[in-house]
C-alpha cells in the first residue's frame, strides 16, 4: 500500500534529439492530509458486477493518485447494490514537490569559443522554459553537458482531483453497460447521484451529466427517500446505517453469517454452505435480514440436487439439512434486502413463489422419468455437438468406443469394466434432452446418473453416469469410481481430438471450448485417479476415431497432430507439477524432451521430475552437467562416423577409465525399469569423476581422424546413457 513519499512524480518533458530528462524528489516529510470520500450512487447493480468493480476502483484509484504525485496513507473501497465507495485516508494536500533536471546539449555545442551562447543552448533553454544564463554545466562521462534544473513545487490536491476523480469513474469498466442520458457515459447502471469531499469540502467532480456534492441516500424503502447530509467517512457511514445501509461488504457478510448460524440453531437443522450463494446475499442487500421459510415435504421425493438447485438458482436461497439423517430438510433461507417489525409476509412471499418453483421441477422430473434415457439416446441426432462436428448422438458414439479402449487401458482384461464403461458412454448424453436439464443445465449427467438408476441401469453404469463431468473445475473432486474416471476421459479427450482435428485450438487467453480445462482435467484423473502407461495410444485412438468420422479437417490436423496435442497434454502437466509439487520448469522441461510420445505414463512422469529436482540440489550436480553440457555440445556440433567405440584405439588412461563408467548402463537400465529414479540418478551422478578427468587430459578434437571419431563415439554414449533419463541440456545450473 502506498505511504506518504512512497511515490515520485516524474512530468514529460519535450526534448530535442539529444536530450534526456531525469527528476529528483525532494526528502521525504509528511505533509498535511485530508480524507477523501467518493462515492458513486446508481440504481442497482447487478451482484456479480460490484466485487470486479470495487477492486478496480481501489487499484486504479492508487494509480491515478500515485501518477499525479499524491501521497496517502490508505486506500479502502466499499460498495452495495446502489453505490460505490472509496475512502483515501491521509491524501496530501499537496503535490510532493520534484526537481526536474533535464540533459541537453555539450558544452562545446552549446557555446562558442567566446563563451556566447549557440542555437542549440537557446533553443534548448526554450524548450525547457528557462533563461539561457541559468543552464548549468556538469560533468558526466561523456564530458561537460548542459543542464536545465527546474523546481515543480506542484499543485494542491483540490485543483487536481476533480479531474483525477471524473478519470477514474469514466475508466470504470463492466461486462454489460449502459446509456441513459445525453452524457453519452457508459455504466453498468444509471448514476443518479455523486458524492465527492475532500478535508470536509465538495470536489466539483463532472461526470456522468452529474457534479458530485455532499448529500447521499440511504435504503430505498427503509431511507425515508431524503438525502443525507456528508462531512467525512464517519458521518457517511453512521448516516446511511441510520437509513437501512451497511456500506461495508465485509461487516455485511459477517451479519448475514451470524443470521444463519442462529435460525439453523433454532429450526435444529445445518446449512448447505455455499459461498457464491453467500456472495449473491452480500451483494443484492445493504440492510440484510434473513428469514426461514418451509415447503411441502411431498417435495423431498424430488431428488435433493434439483430442490437445492431451484432454491439456489431461481431464488437466491440457502438449503438445509437435518443434522441427524444429513438428508435435506423442508426449509428454506431467505435473505431479504430489508427487516420489518413483521417478517411474515416476506416469508409468506417467499414460500408462495418458491412452492411454484418446485411445483415445475417436480412435474419436469416426473415427466422425465416417463421415457428411458435408451429411448432418449436415439433422438441425440437432432441435437448439435458443434457445426463442425456434427450432431451429439455422434459424439456420443465415439465416447462410447473411446470409453471401451480407455477401459483395457486401465484394466487390461477384465470384460466386466469394459461393458458397464460402453454402456454409460453409451447413455451418457440423453440427459440433455430432458426438461430437468433443459431448465438446469448444471444438473447434467447428475440427472442422467438418477434416470439410469430409476430405468434399471446398474449402478455403476448410473455412477459413471453422474460423473462424467468431474471435476468440473481446476480443483474440484474427482470421479470416485474407476467407471467415472474412464467416462470422464473418455469424453474430455474425444473434446481434445475433436476441436483440434478441425482446427480450434486455444490461443493465448482465448478458449471458448474450455479444452485447457479439459486437459488439466485429464492430467489429474492420470495423476490422482486412475492410471495407465499409454496415454500416447489413447490419444492416437481417439484422434483415429474423429478422423474416421469424416469431418473436414482443419489446419491442426496434419502429420504431426498427435504430436501438437501430447504437447498440449504435456502444458497442463507442467501446470500441475508447478502449482502442486513445486517443480522446476527446466526440470519439467528436461524430463519431457525424452519422454516416449507413445506409452506415457503421467505418473512415471512427475515421479522422474520429482527425483530429478532433489537431486539438483546436490553439490556435485552443478559441475556434473557442467560436464555434461560440454559433451552434449560437441557430439551435437562435431561431425564425425558414428561407430562403436574401439578400445583399442584409447590413447590416455582417462578414457579407458570413462568407457569403464560406462558399463554401469546395465545398472541404470535395471533402476529406470523398477522406477527406482534417485538410485538411477545415483549413477549418473557417480560419472562426474570420470567425465571431468577425461576432460581435463585428452584434447577431443585430435588431429588423428580415427582418434578424435573415437572420442566422439565415447562421448555420444555418455550422452545416451544421460538421456534414458532426461535430457540434461535443459538443466539451468544454478547461479549461471
Amino acid at each position: 500500500m502506498p505511504g506518504p513519499g512512497s511515490e515520485r512524480g516524474v512530468d514529460s518533458i519535450t526534448m530535442k534529439k539529444t536530450a534526456r530528462t531525469t527528476s529528483k524528489q525532494k526528502p521525504a516529510h509528511r505533509p498535511a492530509a485530508g480524507e477523501l470520500l467518493l462515492e458513486i450512487g446508481t440504481e442497482e447493480l447487478p451482484y456479480e458486477f460490484i466485487a470486479p468493480a470495487l477492486a478496480a476502483l481501489k487499484d486504479q484509484g492508487a494509480r491515478l493518485l500515485s501518477e499525479a504525485r499524491l501521497t496517502f496513507e490508505s486506500i479502502r473501497s466499499f460498495g452495495t447494490p446502489r453505490r460505490l465507495v472509496l475512502v483515501v485516508d491521509g491524501l496530501a494536500k499537496h503535490q510532493t514537490a520534484v526537481v526536474k533536471e533535464a540533459m541537453g546539449p555539450s558544452k562545446a555545442v552549446g557555446f562558442d569559443q567566446a563563451g556566447q551562447p549557440t542555437k542549440a543552448a537557446i533553443g534548448f533553454a526554450a524548450g525547457q522554459g528557462v533563461a539561457v544564463d541559468q543552464l548549468q554545466v556538469r560533468q558526466t562521462p561523456k564530458g561537460d553537458y548542459l543542464f536545465a534544473v527546474k523546481q515543480d513545487a506542484g499543485q494542491p490536491a483540490t485543483s487536481l482531483l476533480p479531474g483525477i476523480l471524473a478519470q477514474l469513474i469514466g475508466a470504470l469498466s463492466f461486462p454489460k453497460a449502459m446509456k441513459w442520458n445525453d452524457a453519452g457515459v457508459r455504466f453498468a447502471r444509471p448514476v443518479r447521484w455523486l458524492a465527492a469531499l475532500f478535508s470536509g469540502a465538495v470536489v466539483p467532480v463532472h461526470a456522468a451529466g452529474l457534479v458530485a456534492g455532499h448529500r447521499t441516500y440511504g435504503h430505498r424503502v427503509m431511507g425515508g427517500g431524503k438525502p443525507i447530509a456528508v462531512r467525512d467517512f464517519k458521518t457517511y457511514g453512521e448516516g446511511l446505517e441510520r437509513r437501512g445501509v451497511v456500506v461495508d461488504p465485509e461487516r455485511r457478510r459477517r451479519l448475514i453469517e451470524e443470521q444463519l448460524d442462529r435460525l439453523c440453531a433454532k429450526a435444529g437443522v445445518g446449512l448447505n454452505a455455499d459461498e457464491k450463494l453467500l456472495d449473491q446475499a452480500v451483494f443484492t442487500t445493504e440492510w440484510p435480514w434473513a428469514v426461514m421459510g418451509t415447503f411441502k415435504q411431498d417435495y423431498l421425493a424430488v431428488p435433493p440436487e434439483i430442490l437445492i438447485t431451484s432454491m439456489k438458482e431461481h431464488q437466491g436461497f440457502f438449503s438445509v439439512r437435518d443434522k441427524k439423517s444429513g438428508k435435506l430438510a423442508p426449509h428454506f433461507i431467505a435473505v431479504a434486502n430489508i427487516q420489518l417489525k413483521d417478517m411474515s409476509l416476506i416469508r409468506a412471499g417467499n414460500e408462495r413463489v418458491l412452492a411454484a418453483r418446485l411445483a415445475d421441477a417436480k412435474f419436469f422430473f416426473d415427466e422425465d422419468r416417463k421415457t428411458a434415457l435408451e429411448t432418449r439416446a436415439k433422438k441425440l441426432g437432432g441435437v448439435t455437438f458443434h457445426q463442425k462436428l456434427g450432431t451429439m448422438a455422434q459424439k456420443q458414439e465415439r465416447v462410447t468406443m473411446l470409453a471401451g479402449v480407455i477401459s483395457e487401458l486401465v484394466h487390461p482384461r477384465q470384460e466386466g469394466l469394459k461393458q458397464t464403461c460402453e454402456r454409460a458412454a453409451a447413455l451418457c448424453k440423453a440427459d440433455l434432452l430432458t426438461g430437468i436439464v433443459g431448465e438446469f443445465p448444471e444438473l447434467q449427467g447428475i440427472m442422467g446418473g438418477e434416470y439410469a438408476k430409476h430405468d434399471g441401469e446398474s449402478a455403476a453404469v448410473a455412477q459413471a453416469i453422474r460423473e462424467q463431468y468431474l471435476p468440473r473445475s481446476l480443483e474440484g473432486d474427482l470421479p470416485k469410481t474407476v467407471e467415472g474416471q474412464v467416462l470422464s476421459l473418455a469424453d474430455r479427450l474425444d473434446s481434445l481430438a475433436a476441436f483440434f482435428h478441425v482446427g480450434i485450438v486455444p490461443t493465448g487467453s482465448e478458449d471458448p471450448f474450455a479444452l485447457r480445462r479439459h486437459a488439466t482435467a485429464i492430467v489429474r484423473i492420470l495423476l490422482e485417479g486412475a492410471t495407465f502407461k499409454d496415454v500416447g495410444r489413447a490419444v492416437q485412438k481417439a484422434q483415429t476415431i474423429v478422423a474416421v468420422a469424416g469431418f473436414k479437417a482443419g489446419s491442426t490436423a496434419g502429420g504431426d497432430a498427435h504430436q501438437r496435442l501430447i504437447e498440449f497434454l504435456f502444458e497442463r502437466l507442467r501446470h500441475y507439477g508447478r502449482t502442486v509439487h513445486g517443480l522446476r520448469d527446466d526440470v519439467m522441461n528436461a524430463v519431457l524432451k525424452v519422454a516416449d510420445r507413445q506409452a506415457l505414463d503421467m505418473r512415471d512422469l512427475i515421479q522422474r521430475m520429482t527425483a530429478l529436482q532433489k537431486i539438483t540440489a546436490r553439490a556435485e550436480f552443478d559441475p556434473l552437467i557442467v560436464g555434461f553440457k560440454r559433451a552434449h555440445r560437441l557430439v551435437e556440433k562435431e561431425r564425425w562416423e558414428r561407430k562403436p567405440v574401439e578400445p583399442d584405439r584409447f590413447q590416455d588412461a582417462t578414457e579407458g577409465r570413462l568407457y569403464a563408467s560406462l558399463q554401469d548402463r546395465e545398472r541404470l537400465a535395471a533402476h529406470l525399469e523398477a522406477g527406482r529414479y534417485e538410485q538411477a540418478l545415483d549413477v549418473l551422478v557417480g560419472l562426474k569423476p570420470a567425465i571431468d578427468a577425461f576432460f581435463e587430459a585428452v584434447m577431443v578434437n585430435a588431429e588423428d581422424p580415427a582418434v578424435r571419431g573415437n572420442r566422439l563415439s565415447l562421448l555420444k554414449e555418455v550422452d545416451d546413457l544421460f538421456m534414458s533419463f532426461a535430457d540434461f541440456s535443459q538443466i539451468v545450473v544454478q547461479g549461471s
